[in-house]
């Protein structure tokens, strides 16, 4: 039987960091992998998610939701029919980015602008508000500034909400096909 040898705890130290500092590198590359995605400017032939129409030829806010793998975002003519989408149960993928169009900075209503997006978990929303989107329903109207949103709610009606707050009947419940909408101007 041989006697027991002194073991150094100097390599084993060694190795633990040496370890360590790979897990590290590797978290730090999973991190910078999973990065929110840019939002893409709107352009002329942009289509809408759900309807395959134009987005440019429908006036109000837009939005679009980047989705793991793919490698164009989903564009959506009014936000309600994005929060719609986010607020369902079926998805594609993985969400890892979802933007709106700031509406504080947008020229018009019929012209939001193919740059001003904002994060939507950003943005403060007016809800409940009797103006029609895009494509003519009630349409839930996103701004980067709240003092922006609180005009718009003082002018047209509503009220504010992240997007947190804004409840899912909102968006998944059926249109009052006799509601008598408003178009900002």
């Amino acid at each position: 039987m041989k006697p027991l040898q002194h073991i150094s705890a100097r390599p084993l130290t060694r190795n633990l960091c040496l370890v360590l500092a790979c897990l590290a590198l590797s978290a730090c590359q999973e991190e910078e992998a999973k990065a929110a995605p840019e939002p893409v400017a709107l352009t002329e032939t942009a289509l809408s998610y759900f309807c395959q129409m134009n987005i440019a030829e429908h006036g109000g806010p837009k939005g679009q939701v980047h989705l793991n793998g793919h490698p164009a975002p989903l564009f959506f003519a009014q936000v309600r029919d994005l929060l719609a989408y986010l607020k369902g149960p079926e998805r594609e993928a993985d969400i890892t980015a979802v933007y709106v169009s700031d509406m504080g900075v947008a020229k018009n209503w019929d012209s939001p602008g193919p740059g001003n997006w904002i994060a939507a978990a950003d943005a403060i929303f007016v809800i409940d508000s009797p103006v029609a989107g895009g494509m003519g329903a009630p349409e839930i109207v996103p701004f980067a500034q709240r003092a922006d949103a609180t005009a718009f709610a003082t002018r047209y009606g509503g009220s504010l909400a992240t997007l947190d707050e804004i409840p899912a009947e909102t968006v998944l419940a059926p249109v009052d096909l006799e509601l008598i909408l408003e178009t900002p101007s």
